[in-house]
């Protein structure tokens, strides 16, 4: 069985700890973890690793944010795997910092990155994992606070909640949308 787990974030360093980035930042540490590279690819960053007979398809797309969609449409082509084996990594702002939440299906809420792929791929029936991020910030400065840096009580529970995130992954391929909801929502 193969799996395409795509991380949402912007490319380019001034993005790299942001809150927008934790999914680049999961697949960064799920890589690091099972010792593989990813790749400068067409529309994307990608890695393949194996668990217990899995096969996961990491992608980090390299078209920003708002036009993910293309990515996860051409990895899921090229790799020839159907929509219910994509899971997506996405930063939530309707979730309390280091929530997570993991849904067979949904809107795409304020998400510009999640909006894109329902209109690419046609279908809002994909899993994907929120991670909270939180919505501490004054009116207005949404923009800045997505895009700005985790505070520093953040960065001390980051490699707990990136963990926990890494181990959702493994399941959903593993025991399934279903059973990994039960167990971890």
């Amino acid at each position: 069985m193969k799996y395409l787990i795509a991380g949402l974030g912007n490319i380019g360093d001034q993005y790299s700890d942001t809150r927008h980035n934790i999914g680049f930042t999961i697949l960064d540490a799920l890589a690091d973890a099972s010792n593989v590279v990813f790749k400068d690819k067409r529309y994307g960053f990608v890695t393949e690793l194996s668990h217990r007979g899995r096969t996961f398809q990491l992608l980090k797309p390299s078209t920003f944010m708002n036009l993910s969609g293309n990515a996860v449409r051409y990895w899921l082509k090229k790799s020839k795997i159907p929509v219910e084996n994509l899971l997506v990594v996405v930063d939530d702002l309707a979730l309390e910092f280091g929530s997570l939440r993991l849904r067979k299906k949904g809107g795409p809420g304020s998400h510009n990155g999640l909006d894109n792929i329902i209109q690419v791929l046609g279908t809002q029936n994909y899993a994907r994992l929120r991670f909270g991020i939180g919505n501490e910030f004054p009116k207005g400065a949404q923009v800045n606070y997505v895009l700005g840096e985790w505070s520093e009580e953040e960065k001390k529970q980051l490699p707990e909640k990136i963990e926990r995130s890494i181990e959702i992954i493994k399941a959903f391929g593993f025991i399934g949308i279903e059973r990994a909801m039960n167990r971890y929502n």
